[in-house]
C-alpha cells in the first residue's frame, strides 16, 4: 500500500466536498480530495436539476391543459413520456459534465479515486493501495435516499431519486411513500405527466408545511391531482406482475391494498457514513454514527475532523452545503496550520427552504410559535391577490411574523411566486430590517410580490396600535 501524507483530506466531491477542496487549498493547506463516485453532485445528478426538469414539463402539460379558462383553445393534450424523460437525462447530463469539467481540471496529484475508510484518528485507507495521513479531515460524503422495510426486496420495481430519472418511460401509475419536498414535488410533475399517482405518508402536513391552515389548503389542492393517503401507514408491499401490491393502514386504521406500476421511495435521504470506519477515529457517535459537531465550526467533537453537507444531515439543502463547504475547508487548513484554537465559527445564516410544487412553498427564518406572546402576525391571502388572480394562480397564504421591535423574524407560505416573496424575506431577515423598513421598499404594480406589503402593513398595524397612547 502507497503511503502518503497531506494536510486536510477531504472525502467527497459534491457540492460541500468541492467547496471544501476549493477553501483548504485557498487557505494555504496542501489538500487531497477523495472520490468514490460516480461524482456529479447530488443536486445535477439525481436532485435538484432533474427533479426541476420534470416538474417543468409537468406544468407544461397543466397549463396547456388549462388554457381554457384564458379563451385560448389547445386541444387535447398528449404527453410523450420517453421524450420527457429523454429531455430530462440530456439536461441533466449537460449540468453533471459542467461539474465534472471542474473536478477533472484539479490536478491528478491533488486528487484520489477509491473509497475512504478511517484506519484512525488521523489516517484513511483508500481502497488498497493508499494509505494517507493527514492533519485534518472532512467527511463531505453525502446521503443516499431510503427505502422502507415494506418495500426492501422488490428491486427495480422500488424507485428512488437515484433511479426514477434513468427509466424509459412514464409508469402508468405510481405510488409515493413521502410527502415532504422531494415527495409532493415528483408526485404533482408526475401526476401533471399523465401518471395515476397515490401518496401516502405517516403525518398530515405536505410540503414540510407547519401551519396547519396552509396545510389544510395544501392538501385540498394537492388531493385535486393526487390520491391522498395521509396519516396512513404502508405495512407490506409484493411483486404482483410487473407491478407493486402494497398493503398499508388508513388514518382510520382500516387495512387497505392496492396495485401499482411502481413505487418511488421518498422517504429521506440518510448521510452516507456507515462504510466510512468513523468508529475507529475516536468521535462520540450517536445511534445514527453521527459524530456530535459544532453546526457553526463544523468540528467533530474528539479529532481534528470536520463533517459538511448532506453528510451532517443538519441543513440539507445546495445553498448550505456550499456554504458549509467553505466553512469547512477554511477551518481545515486553520487545523492543520495552528490547531482548534484558530477556527472560526460564522454565525448561521437564515434558514430558507423552498418546494417546487404549484402552489409553491417556502419557508424563512424562524418558526412562528403562537404561544410566544413576544410575536407579531401578518397575513396576506392570495386568493384576491391582484396578480394571483391575473395568471389565474390565486390560491393559499402567507404568514409572516415579527418582534415587538418590528424585526421581521420569519414566515410560511403557500401559494404563487413563493420562491421570490422566501427570497426577498431571507434578505430581509438577514438584515435585521423590521416589517416598517421592508415597507419603505420599492413594490412595483402589478406583482405577486406587491402581496407581501398586505402582511408588512398588518404587523405595522398591529404594533402602533399597542404603542402607548394610541
Amino acid at each position: 500500500m502507497r503511503e502518503r501524507t497531506c494536510d486536510v483530506a477531504v472525502i467527497g466531491a459534491g457540492t460541500a466536498g468541492l467547496a471544501a477542496f476549493r477553501a483548504a487549498r485557498e487557505g494555504g493547506a496542501d489538500t487531497v480530495l477523495i472520490e468514490a463516485g460516480p461524482g456529479g453532485t447530488t443536486c445535477a445528478r439525481v436532485g435538484c436539476m432533474p427533479s426541476k426538469l420534470l416538474i417543468t414539463a409537468g406544468n407544461a402539460a397543466h397549463a396547456a391543459r388549462r388554457a381554457e379558462r384564458f379563451g385560448i383553445q389547445a386541444g387535447p393534450v398528449r404527453v410523450d413520456g420517453r421524450a420527457v424523460l429523454a429531455r430530462v437525462r440530456r439536461e441533466r447530463d449537460h449540468f453533471v459534465a459542467g461539474v465534472r469539467e471542474g473536478v477533472a481540471r484539479i490536478p491528478h496529484d491533488m486528487r484520489i479515486e477509491g473509497r475512504a475508510r478511517f484506519a484512525g484518528p488521523d489516517t484513511l485507507a483508500v481502497d488498497e493501495h493508499i494509505h494517507l495521513r493527514f492533519r485534518a479531515a472532512i467527511v463531505a460524503t453525502g446521503s443516499s435516499p431510503a427505502v422502507p422495510e415494506p418495500l426492501r426486496g422488490l428491486g427495480e420495481r422500488v424507485l428512488t431519486t437515484d433511479t426514477l430519472f434513468e427509466i424509459a418511460d412514464l409508469p402508468i401509475s405510481l405510488a409515493v411513500l413521502g410527502g415532504g419536498a422531494v415527495g409532493i414535488e415528483l408526485a404533482q410533475a408526475m401526476a401533471r405527466l399523465g401518471v395515476a399517482v397515490t401518496l401516502f405518508d405517516s403525518g398530515t402536513h405536505l410540503a414540510s408545511l407547519r401551519d396547519p391552515g396552509l396545510a389544510e389548503q395544501a392538501a385540498r389542492i394537492f388531493g385535486a391531482e393526487i390520491t391522498l393517503y395521509l396519516g396512513a401507514q404502508v405495512t407490506a408491499g409484493e411483486a404482483e406482475g410487473d407491478g407493486v401490491r402494497l398493503h398499508w393502514r388508513d388514518a382510520t386504521g382500516e387495512t387497505r391494498s392496492g396495485a401499482f406500476a411502481r413505487v418511488l421511495s421518498a422517504a429521506g435521504r440518510p448521510p452516507n457514513l456507515a462504510d466510512l470506519g468513523l468508529d475507529r477515529t475516536g468521535l462520540a457517535l450517536d445511534d445514527d454514527g453521527l459524530p456530535d459537531f459544532d453546526p457553526r465550526s463544523l468540528l467533530c467533537r474528539g479529532a481534528n475532523i470536520l463533517i459538511a453537507g448532506d453528510a451532517n444531515a443538519d441543513r440539507p439543502i445546495l445553498h448550505e452545503a456550499a456554504r458549509q463547504g467553505g466553512i469547512a475547508g477554511a477551518n481545515a487548513a486553520r487545523l492543520a496550520a495552528a490547531g482548534p484554537p484558530a477556527i472560526e465559527a460564522p454565525r448561521r445564516w437564515t434558514n430558507l427552504t423552498m418546494v417546487f410544487t404549484e402552489p409553491q412553498a417556502a419557508s424563512v427564518g424562524e418558526p412562528y410559535d403562537p404561544e410566544d406572546a413576544g410575536l407579531v402576525l401578518g397575513t396576506v391571502n392570495f386568493g384576491d391577490q391582484g396578480r394571483a388572480r391575473v395568471q389565474g394562480e390565486n390560491e393559499g397564504a402567507l404568514r409572516l411574523h415579527a418582534d415587538r421591535a418590528g424585526r421581521l423574524k420569519g414566515a410560511e407560505m403557500f401559494g404563487p411566486a413563493c420562491e421570490h416573496l422566501a427570497q426577498i424575506l431571507a434578505f430581509a431577515i438577514e438584515d435585521g430590517l423590521t416589517a416598517g423598513a421592508l415597507l419603505d421598499r420599492p413594490f412595483y404594480h402589478p406583482t405577486v410580490e406587491e402581496g407581501l406589503k398586505t402582511a408588512l402593513e398588518a404587523i405595522v398595524t398591529s404594533l402602533e396600535a399597542d404603542r402607548p397612547g394610541t
